[in-house]
């Protein structure tokens, strides 16, 4: 499914450093982020889960169960993100059904990798 990007020219972005970790396991989640250029790796309990590259979105889970975060994600290159805010991420999924449809669609095929490694 092809879908149309997020975000414009225009759309501000942080720049992490390679090495800087994005957001810890516990913390609380404020937002989301797409990866614009670089790679972050996700890492739960001490072990690599996934390493997410341009294009790709991480962060959204503890947005959907307004959660404590449960991984770790650090820049593993000096990477370009867009961050989302809770009331942006509601805006998109309430508006853009394709946005919501792309969420699940990488949320399954996260699901599918841990039943792979089970």
């Amino acid at each position: 499914m092809k879908t149309k990007p997020l975000f414009d020219k225009d759309q501000e972005y942080n720049t992490v450093p390679a090495g800087q970790v994005i957001f810890k396991e516990g913390d609380a989640a404020e937002r989301m982020y797409a990866v614009v250029e670089g790679r972050v790796e996700i890492v739960i309990n001490g072990h690599l889960v996934e390493t997410v590259g341009p294009g790709g979105y991480f962060g959204e889970m503890a947005l959907i169960e307004e959660k404590p975060r449960n991984a770790t994600a650090t820049a593993t290159a000096s990477t370009k993100l867009a961050t989302i805010d809770q009331v942006t991420f509601l805006f998109l999924v309430q508006r853009n059904p394709s946005f919501a449809l792309q969420l699940m669609s990488v949320m399954a095929g996260r699901l599918r990798k841990m039943d792979e490694r089970l």
